[in-house]
């Protein structure tokens, strides 16, 4: 895969008539569009959830490619409820207990995500990989998946899809002494 910097009316065009870019797939990935485009802001409500406790909404970001686009396995530091506007993704969550057996990298950029492909699982070099316990899901339009911070997820897009993420980390009045 690769980074291009295009304009959104060029990555539409792209997302509209299904060409790839060099590097595969067009798929704006944990963007902030709604920074960007106040117009979208205005359509997005941030959930309750996101404030029980103290909470703080610390990010706030648009998924939004073609079918068949992944977002390789790894976990995020905070809270997050994905919210499914258009279309539908497979996502496979890991608890945060399994981190170990998921082969994290070891550079502290990557540290957050798995050497793992799970679309190829090298058996011989991740033998217990298949054995670990998931929980999957196909979340669909007007649905919202929770994920703890730090748990394992793997997202497939099923369809022409676009997600919204709501990132949070709990106030200090619920956090444990």
């Amino acid at each position: 895969w690769k980074q291009e910097l295009v304009t959104f009316s060029e990555f539409l065009e792209r997302i509209r008539s299904h060409s790839c870019s060099p590097g595969g797939p067009t798929y704006l990935a944990q963007h902030p569009l709604f920074d960007q485009i106040n117009e979208l802001r205005r359509d997005i409500f941030i959930p309750d959830y996101c404030f029980a406790g103290g909470g703080e909404l610390r990010s706030l970001n648009a998924w939004f490619g073609p079918a068949g686009t992944v977002t390789p396995l790894h976990h995020d530091p905070h809270h997050n409820i994905l919210a499914q506007v258009v279309g539908k993704k497979y996502i496979r969550l890991y608890p945060a207990s399994v981190s170990e057996e998921l082969f994290p990298y070891s550079e502290t950029m990557l540290s957050n995500s798995s050497q793992v492909d799970l679309d190829d699982v090298d058996e011989r070099k991740f033998p217990k990989v298949q054995d670990l316990e998931f929980v999957d899901c196909i979340l669909e339009e007007g649905e919202m998946l929770y994920i703890p911070p730090k748990w394992w997820h793997y997202v497939r897009s099923l369809t022409t899809s676009l997600s919204v993420s709501f990132w949070w980390s709990e106030g200090e009045s619920s956090s444990p002494s």
